[in-house]
């Protein structure tokens, strides 16, 4: 079976190297041994009763007023249910146990995370046609090389420049989307040292195919040494820097740099690393705020704010944080927006 679910000659998904990407494995593969429970008796019953039932088989029973068997009934709708039943009740579970929103609970089976301990930050932005990764708290950042140490929680904060791309680490944990002015989340784990492969699972053009990096699992002196070389690379990732980096361009090789620019993860979510650019986030401050205000009516004068009141007992309380949105309008929001709300 993990032949037939392994891809041609690497069977990345089916031998994966992160406690995450372990158990999304051990789901496909039993999702897949569950539904095998009925496709396996159906194809043999196909063959059997062709073979019984053949015209040549002297043995074979007619009866042509046959309509109806109990039994029948019963295993052909009584299998299936159960099934459906187990695979809901897997699914229910799972879907919140690997929400890659949540913190991580476990670096491997039986070794639950050390108290106190604080998961590595990595900012990962999509572009065209590269990865950028952006270490904050260690001031450093690379193109298509994401370096991890092992058994150390690590919490991702995923975006795009300019396409729809997805973040895709197959050893490590599953696809997630990469959407431009939208912030994803990404909580993972690597157990074992190796290097392996990470792509973009959405097609964006002509450099698709070669938008890949390296995921390099070291232990903790190797990491060490290595965010030393990438600190003493001497290449400062500014804003000119950036801007030329986020030109078009493909089969890039591994690049990293020292000293990226504060804040600049933020700035590429609100698109507006190149200066002058006004940050999405203020242009929809703004606009709330003038919502919020008394607008000019050319007709009938100046629009009346409506009148304070307190709501009743019981009533709910978390009502839209500025009077001129609905209650609806900050689910409709980019992701920047609704940061910069609350």
């Amino acid at each position: 079976m993990p032949l037939l679910l392994g891809s041609c000659g690497d069977m990345v998904v089916m031998n994966p190297t992160g406690d995450i990407a372990v158990q999304q494995r051990n789901l496909i593969l039993f999702s897949t041994g569950v539904m095998l429970l009925i496709i396996v008796p159906v194809l043999a019953l196909t063959i059997w009763f062709a073979w019984k039932y053949r015209r040549s088989n002297p043995n074979k029973t007619y009866d042509p007023n046959f309509d109806h068997s109990t039994t029948l009934e019963l295993v052909i709708w009584t299998c299936p249910l159960l099934i459906i039943i187990a695979l809901s009740a897997v699914t229910w579970t799972s879907t919140h146990l690997l929400d890659p929103f949540r913190p991580l609970e476990r670096i491997a089976p039986g070794k639950p995370v050390p108290a106190g301990t604080r998961p590595l930050e990595v900012q990962a932005i999509g572009m065209d046609w590269k990865w950028l990764f952006i270490y904050p708290d260690l001031g450093i950042a690379t193109v298509n090389e994401l370096a991890l140490p092992v058994d150390q929680p690590v919490h991702f904060s995923i975006t795009s420049t300019d396409q729809f791309n997805t973040f895709f680490a197959p050893t490590l944990a599953g696809m997630i989307y990469a959407m431009p002015t939208m912030k994803s989340e990404l909580h993972a784990v690597l157990n074992k040292t190796g290097d392996s492969w990470g792509y973009s699972g959405n097609y964006t053009g002509a450099g698709y195919s070669d938008m890949r990096f390296k995921l390099r699992g070291i232990d903790k002196a190797g990491f060490e040494k290595w965010v030393a070389e990438a600190k003493a690379s001497g290449k400062a990732l500014d804003t000119a820097t950036y801007l030329t980096l986020a030109r078009p361009s493909a089969k890039v090789p591994v690049m990293r740099f020292s000293a990226p620019m504060p804040g600049l993860f933020d700035k590429i979510v609100n698109q507006c690393v190149a200066p002058g650019t006004p940050c999405m986030v203020d242009v929809m401050r703004s606009d709330m705020m003038r919502a919020a205000g008394k607008p000019h009516d050319p007709d009938h004068g100046p629009a009346k704010a409506p009148a304070a009141h307190t709501p009743p007992a019981g009533t709910h309380q978390d009502a839209p944080k500025h009077p001129g949105m609905s209650a609806l309008a900050p689910f409709r929001m980019p992701g920047a927006a609704r940061v910069a709300q609350a």
